[in-house]
């Protein structure tokens, strides 16, 4: 029995999903434990392609129980309209449990997003505009409705009345558009009613998943540095994204928890707003957009592109206790001349390598670069360290001593076999 944590170590986009889909070949349950439908997932299977927002990645196989956390707040008509995709497609989501204690988002939620983000203007912090945030202020200001509500149709048809009806009064002072109640009410009433043969105490099947021996696989959205808490605020997301946010958000204890895998791109993404010292613009900007492909699966929008920051990645081993590292899409790297890793900063002319404790410092940091050659060679092919080439072991080599963890899955490609295994332990923890 074991308990994994995948959870991202930049700014989300690392390719959690891929690693996810890998491990639960020989996971029984995945939990995504905090987020919403701004999480955008993708696993490539052949020619095949599956974007998941809401739905955790081992759906994909029958053996899995997929779990939606008491961490997740819950936007039931883009759940639906997941579930309706994945099952045309042949991919059944009987199996898929959401938790009672799930807060849920509304209409009301989506138009606080749009005014804040609108009055902000310059200083807008890049939300997607999904409702995330006012969600999870309401059920911080206990005035959210949770999952298990829908049980009893009667009750959620006025508690979302009572609530509209308030939130619709201050969405008019706020200057947005009018809400239609009644109409809100009627629509999220059917949904309500689907939704109930998904509703389970996910708690209780999640210790009695490993009491049972079973292995579990937590799940975040997101990333370390887009983390309430612990990222550069206020351009971050409205939950826990990091390894403590497993535990609050499935309700298993930190002391369950035996794996911790943080991921990381062999370069660095992050979208929208915010500090960003490996930020590389121009040719080499442009080209690692291109290659990889770097526009969000959610929203579209194109990615801010840099070289891998291993003072990010020493930060993110610290505050999630990582036990480990996967390094995905290191094929991206494969006709650049030379490769940079950061491995720690200048301020005020002064080398640090910690991490700043303030984002307004760590837009001001110089990166101070290794700078290493490239391999000039396709990676996607390789299977084994062996089939490496030199310059490219010498690269992950740096990343894994400047982070001072183990790396066990190298990503050399986008589909979900293009990998291979860096150390003599498996991807699976010994159980391969």
């Amino acid at each position: 029995m074991s308990v994994t944590v995948v959870v991202g170590a930049q700014w989300g986009d690392e390719g959690k999903a891929k690693v996810i889909d890998l491990l639960a070949r020989e996971t029984s349950v995945v939990a995504r434990y905090q987020g919403g439908h701004n999480a955008g997932h993708t696993v490539v299977v052949g020619t095949e392609k599956y974007a998941l927002q809401l739905i955790p990645s081992g759906v994909l196989y029958d053996h899995v129980t997929p779990v939606i956390g008491n961490g997740v707040v819950v936007d039931m008509p883009t759940l639906f309209a997941e579930i309706d995709r994945l099952e045309s497609r042949g991919i059944s989501c009987a199996k898929l449990k959401v938790s009672s204690q799930a807060h849920l988002i509304f209409p009301w939620h989506q138009s606080f997003d749009a005014i804040s983000e609108g009055n902000l203007g310059e200083n807008k912090i890049g939300t997607t505009l999904k409702g995330i945030g006012p969600a999870y202020a309401d059920k911080a200001r206990r005035v959210g409705i949770r999952v298990g509500a829908c049980v009893d149709l009667i009750s959620f048809a006025e508690q979302v009345r009572q609530r509209a009806l308030i939130e619709n009064d201050e969405v008019i002072h706020a200057g947005g558009e009018r809400l239609d109640v009644e109409a809100i009410v009627e629509q999220f009433v059917v949904f309500a009613k689907r939704l109930q043969p998904y509703i389970a105490d996910t708690i209780g099947l999640l210790h009695d998943a490993v009491e049972d021996g079973q292995d579990v696989l937590l799940e975040g959205a997101q990333a370390t540095f887009l983390d309430l808490d612990h990222g550069t605020y206020p351009f971050v997301t409205s939950s826990n994204p990091t390894a403590g946010g497993a535990s609050v958000g499935s309700g298993l204890g930190p002391r369950l928890l035996d794996r911790i895998i943080g991921i990381t791109k062999a370069y660095t993404t992050r979208v929208g707003s915010g500090p960003f010292p490996t930020e590389t613009l121009g040719e080499i900007g442009e080209k690692l957009v291109d290659i990889g492909r770097e526009f969000g699966t959610v929203t579209g929008r194109r990615r801010r592109t840099g070289w891998v920051d291993c003072v990010m990645l020493r930060h993110a081993v610290r505050v999630n206790s990582l036990t480990e590292l996967a390094l995905t899409k290191l094929d991206v790297l494969d006709t650049f001349d030379e490769v940079k890793v950061c491995t720690g900063y200048r301020i005020d002319g002064e080398l640090v390598h910690g991490y700043p404790d303030r984002s307004e410092v760590l837009a001001q940091v110089i990166p101070d670069y290794v700078t290493l050659p490239g391999w000039k060679t396709e990676l996607r092919s390789c299977r084994s360290v062996d089939d490496l080439p030199a310059e490219a072991k010498a690269f992950i080599t740096v990343v894994e001593q400047q982070s001072g963890v183990p790396i066990h899955i190298i990503g050399v490609g986008p589909e979900r076999d293009d990998v291979l295994d860096w150390t003599p332990a498996s991807i699976f923890g010994g159980k391969s």
